[in-house]
């Protein structure tokens, strides 16, 4: 995804950064707010100042000195980097270089700064899928004591936390909060709104399968959709070329695991019953006792990672990327299938990341109207056959900002200053205008995207709806992502590849997990939080038991279901 660069132009030109150094005083931060934020901010221009005030002063202590954050590279963090990052220099007097790199990359230097003790970034935005890691490690601090103590005077009056609707996904069982997001995507259901509107569409759909084209509510129905339009004939709607009724993507590679441990899973109804995460059993398919401790990830020790629900799940996004899909999705990676929907020949796709909707809704696309509406939709994604009333429906990613207990208490309170101008009231507003990622109550609510919201498929209905809080990230059940996250893509890709079959895969991955959880155990390394794994015992003994595990179905094709799209989004009024 690429930036549009005229607006960082004009901030970097009005803060006089291209001829000289930059100077910290409320003169560059008016420039900033003229230059940049203007009306696009749910503040009053007084109050917009009153914040910038706060910065210039807190960061007083600080001038000159120059600190290091990274981030994955998707359109918002190019934002902060390209144009939040210079304001934040020029109004601070604070250095700021904020790295772009690849989301595994980001894992990787903050797992090395955790075992070496080393320096290497002031601060991370780092995914809310760690939580259950930095809860059990303690080696980042925890925001809610950061904020009372050595972080106090450097915390913004008005950064107002019950704005921000994803504290919860950051939250421990202790109840602290360790991290703070800066943006949250959610994965959910994209459809062609032109194609299931279509008279003959319509008419051949119910002619042939027996019930109404709409919006999948389970995975039958997204079945026969996938298999309608995969083929079709479409350039009578002047759609040119091959048509697919599914887009995914099945190349080895780290991105393969976050499209499996992103809830798909518990999308087919692995898990247990719970918000925000399945609780015994997870989507990972890792079971914890009360005390939270991890005790098992296979059915012998009461976990799911390869039971039935598991193995369905695989088998059925093995066979619809075989079946439906573009031959050269099979050999793609998350950030090079994400925009193919855009190109014009994909129906649906179920497993459609929202921080794609900036770059899908761009006007020269062929899934634009001449009216800057778009020819799509997204939805709640159906669910599977295993899949229960309350269980988890969906992912959400919730990248936020993670301060190490090995990064100096200065740096830690300047890069802390930052982290904060780049979610403030004055700041944000702009910043989901062109990342799309909300964050905050106050900016979905604004009457700002109320007039977008025609123009962006969905996503502003969807953020507003009580339907979100069923989207979250990984939850605590996962006691060292880094290490349990790069099992899933080396073993689901075998089954990809078909060099085994799903439960030969899983039946894998599970025992690798286990041995992780083993050595977590023996080493003792997170205490009374660490793994305590279960007795093993016979799958049949964990069927009889309440909840996840769940036996295997006889029937794993129920009968499908579908509902009109202008009907759901009245469901979320």
């Amino acid at each position: 995804m690429k930036l549009n660069l005229k607006s960082s132009t004009a901030v970097v030109l009005a803060l006089g950064m291209l001829s000289g150094p930059a100077f910290a005083d409320m003169d560059a931060a008016k420039a900033f707010l003229d230059a940049e934020i203007g009306d696009t901010s749910v503040l009053s221009r007084a109050d917009q100042e009153a914040e910038m005030q706060f910065f210039v002063d807190a960061a007083a202590p600080y001038q000159g000195m120059e600190i290091k954050v990274v981030s994955e590279t998707i359109t918002t963090h190019e934002y902060e980097s390209q144009v939040l990052a210079p304001a934040f220099t020029a109004i601070t007097g604070i250095k700021v270089t904020h790295d772009l790199i690849g989301e595994g990359d980001v894992v990787e230097k903050l797992q090395t700064q955790m075992q070496s003790g080393e320096n290497i970034y002031d601060a991370y935005i780092n995914d809310s899928d760690l939580i259950g890691t930095h809860w059990r490690y303690k080696q980042v601090r925890n925001l809610t004591d950061w904020m009372e103590n050595e972080g106090k005077d450097v915390t913004l009056p008005s950064l107002d936390l019950e704005d921000f609707i994803g504290t919860s996904f950051t939250t421990g069982p202790d109840g602290k909060l360790y991290q703070l997001p800066t943006q949250q995507f959610a994965n959910l259901y994209w459809f062609r709104y032109d194609w299931f509107n279509d008279e003959q569409n319509k008419a051949d759909f119910k002619e042939k399968y027996g019930y109404d084209l709409g919006v999948p509510v389970n995975w039958s129905a997204y079945e026969d959709i996938a298999e309608f339009f995969t083929g079709r004939d479409l350039s009578r709607m002047g759609v040119e070329g091959d048509v697919f009724g599914n887009m995914d993507y099945g190349k080895k590679d780290p991105s393969l695991g976050w499209r499996y441990t992103d809830a798909w899973m518990s999308m087919a109804g692995m898990g247990d019953v719970g918000e925000p995460n399945g609780l015994p059993v997870d989507e990972w398919g890792i079971r914890v006792n009360e005390q939270s401790q991890p005790t098992g990830s296979c059915v012998t020790r009461g976990g799911a990672t390869n039971a039935p629900a598991a193995v369905y799940a695989v088998t059925k996004a093995i066979e619809w990327l075989q079946n439906y899909s573009p031959p050269a999705a099979a050999g793609m990676t998350f950030s090079e299938a994400g925009p193919i929907p855009a190109q014009g020949n994909v129906a649906q796709q179920m497993f459609w990341y929202t921080a794609f909707t900036a770059d899908t809704v761009k006007p020269d696309l062929p899934v634009m109207n001449e009216d800057g509406t778009p020819k799509w939709r997204m939805a709640p994604s159906p669910h599977g056959v295993y899949w229960k009333e309350g269980q988890k429906i969906g992912y959400q990613d919730a990248g936020s900002w993670t301060l190490m207990e090995s990064t100096p208490v200065d740096r830690a309170q300047a890069a802390w200053l930052y982290a904060q101008f780049v979610v403030s009231k004055t700041v944000d507003l702009k910043k989901s205008d062109v990342g799309l990622t909300f964050i905050r109550e106050s900016t979905i609510d604004s009457d700002h995207f109320t007039e977008r919201a025609p123009r962006l498929g969905g996503l502003v209905e969807f953020y507003r709806s009580p339907a979100r809080v069923a989207w979250s990230p990984t939850g605590t059940n996962v006691p060292d992502y880094p290490k349990l996250a790069q099992l899933w893509w080396q073993n689901i890709g075998d089954a990809m590849s078909g060099a085994k079959t799903p439960q030969e895969a899983l039946d894998a991955l599970c025992s690798d997990q286990e041995r992780v959880l083993e050595r977590l155990e023996r080493a003792g390394v997170q205490g009374d939080l660490g793994p305590k794994l279960n007795e093993e015992q016979t799958a049949e003994y964990w069927f009889e038991q309440p909840g996840a595990p769940y036996p295997k179905l006889e029937n794993e094709d129920e009968e499908p279901k579908t509902v009109a799209y202008d009907e759901l989004i009245k469901s979320w009024e």
